[in-house]
This record gives C-alpha cells, structure tokens and sequence, in this order.
C-alpha cells in the first residue's frame, strides 16, 4: 500500500484519490490498474470543477442582473408614484395653531406638515399663510419659529396672501378663499381641519370638492399624523386618497371575519376575496340544490 501511495503522490495525486481508487479496486490492484483509474478520477474532477466555476459565474451574473432588474423598476415605480400624486395645498395658519396647541402660531408645525409630504414624494406642495403673520410676535398673537416662513418661501412653497394697513386698520384678505380655490383648480387635496363650510354654501361643486378632498391630520408631539381612511371606514385609503390614480383596487366591504367558513353565500355583506365577483350559494343552498 506504501509502495502504491508514494508511486501516485510522485505522480501528483492526493491520498484521499488513492484510497477512492482502492477501495474501488481493493489493495491488490496492480499499479497500471491503479495509474487509469486516478487518470479518469483527475479528469472527472477536473469537469466537476469547471462546471463548479461555471456554474458559479453564471449564478453571479444572474445575481447581477436580478439586483439591476431590481433596482430599475424600483426607480420607475418612484417616478411614476411621484407624478400619480396629487397637489397638496395646506391652510397653514390651522396647521400652525394646531401645533401650537391653539396659542401659539407654530411655524414648527407647518414645516413638520411639509416635510411628510416632500418625503412621500409629493411635488406640488403649496402653504398658505396671510401676510401679516411677517410681522413681529405680540402678547396677544404669539408666534414661533418665525424663520421657518422666509425659508418655505424662498423654496417657492410658502405663498403670503396679501393684507395691507388702511389708515392704521388691518385689511386682510381671506386666505381660505385662496386655498379652495388653488386646490379645486389643481384637481388637489386641502390640509385641514376646517371644514370650510361658508365656502361649501357660495358653490355646489366646491362642497362636493370640499366633502372629497379634505385631509384632516393630528399632531402627536412633534409628528405629523393623518388619518389611515381620511373618509371613513368605508372610503379609500390614504395612499389611494392622495394618489389621482389608485394602485391597488380597494374593496368598500369589510373582510368576512369567518372566511371560507362562511356559511352565508352570496347573502353575506362582508367581502370575500376568494370567491372573486362570482356570487357563492350558501350551505343551505346547496343542500337544497342536491335534494332536487
């Protein structure tokens, strides 16, 4: 055996080649037998290896492409997600005061607003504040963060509504006039959480627009919160509420809690996905139909 293994470790083959061969052979093999079997064991090796290493830079390339196939729809799904979003005009004195807790005018609490659209990939957005809120805070009309107004309008989305001083008296323009009638215009949405009604009662068609379009929000702390279902339960949700088309169809009705368990057929209010718009009979139904 020491003979035999020193003869093919010469030769450049591995111990662990060796005994495969004898054990196939057994120990009594000749050398010559021994020397054709490890040539065809080399060989064969040699193939595995070159199919390993193949296999291995297709599997990579394959990789490669997959994570650029990746990528690439992601981006074309951001630009179309961005160019599907709606306008958004936001009443920035309600949201101001919101954030301020309805004493302070919290210029904070409009860029907080602003910054949670921008970030959803929103590029229309526009802030309306009236003009005299430039003016320097007083006791009886707190503000803060005053900075922040100069910067949004500097970035073009901030928009001051005008008011001027006549003979020591204020005239100041209806700012909420101005931000219906941008958003009904736009084909937009209104941030607010006023309902707007003397201006619903001037048109029929800014009611319904009101009634349609209104997004109504919360601040917790510092977060910007609005609502999952801004109409209801029953309306679409609020990424398809801010998109001018939906992406995922929405189904109005409730998820059946019983499932495919229900027994109550095509008469059950709650939606079942698994029946599709094909209306299913009942249990009874169905035993009824077999006993006919």
């Amino acid at each position: 055996y020491q003979t035999k293994l020193e003869f093919a470790l010469k030769l450049g083959y591995s111990e662990e080649q060796v005994q495969l061969v004898l054990n196939k052979l057994g120990t009594d093999a000749l050398i010559n037998d021994i020397l054709g079997e490890l040539v065809k064991l080399g060989n064969k090796t040699e193939t595995d290896q070159t199919v390993t290493n193949a296999n291995t830079s297709v599997m990579r390339e394959a990789s490669s492409i997959e994570s650029q196939r990746s990528e690439s729809p992601l981006q074309e799904d951001v630009t179309e997600h961005g160019d599907n979003l709606r306008p958004i005009v936001i009443d920035g004195s309600n949201v101001a005061m919101s954030h301020g807790n309805k004493e302070v005018f919290s210029c904070r609490g409009i860029k907080l607003a602003v910054d949670w659209f921008l970030e959803r990939g929103h590029k229309d957005v526009t802030v309306f504040v009236p003009a005299w809120r430039k003016e320097q805070s007083r006791p009886d009309a707190l503000i803060t963060d005053q900075e922040i107004l100069r910067k949004l309008e500097k970035e073009k989305i901030l928009v001051f509504t005008p008011s001027r001083r006549v003979q020591g008296r204020r005239v100041v323009c209806y700012d909420d006039r101005f931000i219906v009638k941008l958003a009904f215009e736009s084909d937009g949405i209104i941030v607010s959480n006023d309902n707007y009604r003397d201006l619903a009662n001037e048109k029929p068609e800014w009611k319904k627009f009101i009634d349609e379009r209104l997004l109504m929000y919360s601040f917790v702390n510092d977060k910007f919160m609005p609502p999952d279902d801004p109409l209801g339960r029953h309306g679409p949700s609020l990424d398809n509420f801010l998109r001018k088309k939906p992406i995922v169809p929405e189904h109005k009705k409730q998820p059946c809690p019983y499932g495919k368990k229900c027994t109550y057929g095509h008469k059950c209010k709650y939606y079942h996905p698994e029946r599709g718009n094909q209306p299913q009979r009942s249990v009874a139904d169905e035993l009824r139909a077999m006993s006919r």
